[in-house]
């Protein structure tokens, strides 16, 4: 008869045993290849996308999509995507040819869809010179109500992309508009305590269109709503006298902009430069901007 303690070490061996054989590593499913056109989009995606989704940005951190340049490494990562998201509204102006130059057969889903897009010249009252985006302004995610229809269509567009997907896209996406309501009453909240009189803020291109109508908050720029067109002297100087009238004591720099724009208002009128604003694209990962909310 086997004693207790025989028994015992023969089960200690065979745990032993077992424990040292290799196990073969369980096989990972692919991440669905998607490509976003800028860096505020790419991390929407990602928010929705979860560890399901490998996403790339075009125009990264801190890079200003209206004077993005692809290049030949742009129209592979597109070429080898599975699914393409672009904003939409005219911002992207190279989006299409860079698709068609990269013989991609990517679905392309437009994060804009449905949104009720303002107007250029009815909203903001810009003479546009040099490239603009047509009578749109494309910077619909600026209201948070808009960048919740984003995420619904970036939602639906990654089920229809991955429909093996579709509880961790849903459920992934119910979480993320959660955070977006809370920071729509977290934005209203700051700026309900700013008196009326002082909801003027002062930076380099028209980027805020949607902000302003959407939380009450006033923007004014120099530059249209791209800035590829060159501010005018007389508008450097119609931005400096409102800055002087209006006793206005701060103005902005944006991340994706040159400076020298705001140098040059902040000398004339005397108003100090208040600090940074990422109005087109986040930080990179160690900024204080690097992801949406």
């Amino acid at each position: 008869m086997i004693s207790r303690r025989s028994a015992l070490a023969a089960l200690a061996s065979v745990a032993f045993a077992l424990s040292s054989l290799t196990v073969p590593a369980l096989a990972q499913p692919s991440k669905l290849k998607a490509v976003a056109s800028f860096s505020i989009l790419t991390d929407l995606v990602q928010q929705v996308g979860g560890d399901r989704v490998e996403v790339t940005s075009l125009v990264g951190p801190n890079g200003d999509a209206h004077v993005f340049s692809p290049t030949p490494a742009d129209a592979t990562k597109v070429a080898n995507a599975k699914i393409v998201f672009v904003n939409g509204l005219g911002f992207e102006g190279w989006i299409n040819r860079l698709v068609k130059s990269s013989g991609s057969k990517a679905s392309i889903v437009t994060a804009s869809t449905g949104v009720k897009a303002l107007k250029n010249e009815e909203e903001h009252g810009h003479s546009q010179t040099g490239h603009d985006h047509g009578d749109l302004d494309p910077h619909a995610w600026q209201n948070v109500a808009n960048a919740k229809i984003y995420v619904s269509n970036i939602r639906d567009g990654l089920i229809k992309a991955d429909p093996a997907g579709k509880e961790a896209y849903e459920a992934n996406a119910k979480s993320y508009l959660g955070k977006l309501d809370a920071l729509d009453a977290e934005v209203k909240a700051a700026i309900g305590a700013i008196p009326k009189e002082r909801r003027k803020v002062i930076t380099t291109h028209d980027a805020f269109g949607y902000f302003t109508k959407a939380y009450g908050m006033e923007f004014l720029a120099p530059q249209g709503v791209s800035t590829e067109a060159e501010a005018s002297a007389a508008d450097v100087a119609k931005i400096v006298k409102q800055i002087k009238a209006a006793h206005i004591p701060a103005v902005f720099v944006e991340n994706i902009s040159d400076p020298r724009l705001i140098e040059q208002i902040s000398r004339e009128s005397g108003a100090k430069i208040g600090g940074r604003l990422y109005s087109d694209a986040l930080s990179g990962p160690s900024g204080p901007v690097p992801t949406s909310t």
